[in-house]
């Protein structure tokens, strides 16, 4: 009798909320605690933030590079958010799966309409907090964003929360350690870890 090994695949995940939420902080703690997850590395025409790092959370490109990228279907999804671009480059997702290795995207809504259409096997995380003075207030004490820009995502903010409907859960963080446990019993259900 022969026996056929099959290799695990891993998982898809896909975590969005509004600017403030908490998500990166959050997924910072999930990867340092939880084997077996990686976070997707995306793109950006953004400028770079005084405490990134090229190639942790973002790869920052000029606007030319962008298009290059996504007219080439290298990209899983893309979107625009607040006057740039954001996008997943489609292969690292790919080979973290195939890998095994369960797969965060912090994207945005847009971004998470466009791999669901794509991938029907990936569960969605809306992240957020009871209240937008909350995020206002988390946005003004990161210290990394203009008064103008605060306004801007603020008013993205509102409409993002309308789409936390069609996530698989919602998840609220104002207390940041209720979220963590919270995000991680999330994560291992679905990966069906104890």
């Amino acid at each position: 009798m022969q026996v056929s090994m099959f290799e695990k695949k891993g998982k898809l995940f896909i975590i969005s909320g509004p600017s403030g939420a908490g998500k990166s902080t959050l997924i910072d703690d999930v990867l340092t605690e939880l084997d077996g997850f990686v976070r997707s590395t995306s793109v950006t025409t953004r400028p770079k933030r005084k405490d990134e790092k090229e190639g942790k959370k973002y790869i920052f490109l000029s606007e030319e590079e962008f298009k290059k990228l996504k007219s080439s279907k290298n990209l899983l999804e893309c979107a625009s958010y607040c006057g740039f671009n954001y996008g997943t480059p489609r292969e690292f997702v790919e080979k973290e799966l195939s890998k095994g290795n369960n797969v965060i995207l912090e994207i945005d809504v847009q971004g998470a309409v466009q791999v669901k259409e794509q991938k029907k096997d990936v569960y969605m995380i809306f992240i957020s907090t009871t209240s937008t003075q909350i995020l206002k207030k988390r946005l003004k004490k990161r210290n990394t964003e203009s008064v103008q820009e605060i306004d801007s995502r603020m008013k993205t903010s509102e409409q993002e929360l309308k789409y936390q409907k069609y996530y698989d859960c919602i998840l609220i963080n104002n207390d940041y350690n209720e979220a963590l446990l919270g995000l991680k019993h999330v994560l291992k259900t679905q990966i069906n870890l104890k």
